[in-house]
């Protein structure tokens, strides 16, 4: 068995009030401690991949802010207290300053993550 907390979790990503912290938590997933301040668009970060979307599905929970979900269908909106599923093709936007904590299988955050930080380079 395995746990961590958002200390104990290296920071893969971090810039401009945008902090991600990743780890391998087991049974071939991560977890993520993720901070966006208000107006992080994350998408312009996804541009390369397919549909410009982030291709990693992700299970998890909304602490604080409010967050726009981009998707090939249209947008979402979820607040702070919401559990969530996100599908492969999605790209974030944060409306408040939010605070997400989101489980996703490692191969594939592992490329979106190594794609965000060439993009950032």
């Amino acid at each position: 068995m395995t746990a961590t907390t958002r200390n104990d979790t290296p920071v893969m990503i971090e810039g401009d009030g945008v902090e991600l912290r990743t780890q391998e938590i087991g049974g071939d997933m991560s977890v993520a401690f993720v901070r966006l301040p208000r107006g992080a668009d994350m998408g312009p970060a996804l541009k390369g991949l397919t549909d410009d979307l982030c291709q990693c599905p992700h299970w998890g929970y909304l602490l604080k802010g409010r967050l726009r979900m981009r998707t090939r269908d249209g947008e979402r909106v979820y607040e702070a207290g919401q559990a969530f599923y996100w599908s492969p093709g999605h790209a974030p936007e944060a409306l408040e300053d939010c605070e997400y904590v989101d489980f996703s299988p490692t191969e594939d955050f592992a490329e979106v993550v190594d794609h965000i930080k060439a993009q950032l380079g």
